[in-house]
């Protein structure tokens, strides 16, 4: 079995010189393709050589421009919920705002803020540079240019509805976003006082501007926009009976908290959530 096992196996020489012949004969495929067309091989070979070169790098471009917009599809979200967040706030104002103002220009402009928000979201987060106001001799904590109005966050008649009868009353839908309207020019008043230069104002105007920037100061309100207690004065909202139960409600649904600053009741506005 051994020898004849043996006699049947092929001889080591046999075998190399089958893959030599092998190899010759793939040498000579090889130039014989070559010297098919010996004047034009060489050339268009290097234009294919460019051509992969150029696609390598263009794929690659591909490649980095994809991570790019990969990258920014989290930012573009987050932009998009801030946008769908501001017009849900503002249709809320445009749903609830007293009858008697929705000819005006504010009504108007939440109009075509409201409308315009989408094709112009890029532009609309814009941030806008705020310069700090620097006043010699005037004890005011970093005033701005170009603050914010203050909010006007009117209830709804669904939040009107929850309140107990006892706390609601005679009170109205109107009435009391009416009082919003007016407290919120109180609070815009006061931010005027509170970064107007002093040149600007009169001797008893600067005497109530340095009062309201004491007040802007403290850790309470500082950043925020209040009014006082003694700028209630009307026509909208009074201090008599209504006026203190409009006070009662906007407090409970958190327009604004209340806090003591010396001889002064101070009123702070929440921003709308």
């Amino acid at each position: 079995m051994d020898a004849d096992d043996g006699s049947r196996a092929t001889p080591p020489l046999d075998a190399t010189a089958a893959a030599f012949k092998s190899q010759v004969m793939e040498l000579q495929d090889l130039v014989l393709a070559r010297s098919m067309f010996p004047a034009t091989a060489l050339p268009e070979l290097g234009n294919v050589d460019a051509l992969v070169t150029a696609m390598e790098t263009q794929v690659q471009n591909i490649r980095l421009r994809l991570q790019e917009e990969l990258g920014a599809i989290p930012k573009a979200k987050k932009l998009v919920q801030r946008l769908l967040k501001q017009e849900e706030k503002l249709q809320h104002m445009l749903a609830n705002l007293p009858s008697g103002m929705r000819k005006d220009a504010f009504a108007t402009q939440l109009e075509q803020s409201t409308s315009k928000m989408l094709p112009h979201f890029d532009s609309y987060f814009t941030e806008a540079n705020e310069c700090d106001v620097k006043i010699k001799d005037e004890p005011v904590a970093a005033p701005r240019k170009g603050r914010a109005p203050a909010p006007r966050w009117y209830i709804s008649t669904e939040e009107l509805d929850s309140l107990s009868s006892y706390m609601r009353g005679r009170l109205t839908l109107e009435k009391v976003n009416i009082a919003i309207n007016e407290v919120a020019s109180y609070a815009e008043a006061n931010a005027h006082l509170v970064t107007c230069p002093k040149r600007k104002l009169s001797e008893d105007t600067w005497d109530k501007a340095l009062e309201l920037r004491d007040i802007a100061a403290k850790e309470a309100v500082k950043g925020n926009h209040f009014f006082l207690e003694a700028d209630i004065k009307g026509p909208g909202l009074k201090l008599d009976h209504t006026g203190k139960a409009i006070l009662t409600v906007l407090r409970h649904l958190g327009r604004f908290q209340e806090v003591r600053i010396g001889h002064h009741r101070v009123f702070i506005l929440s921003k709308q959530a």
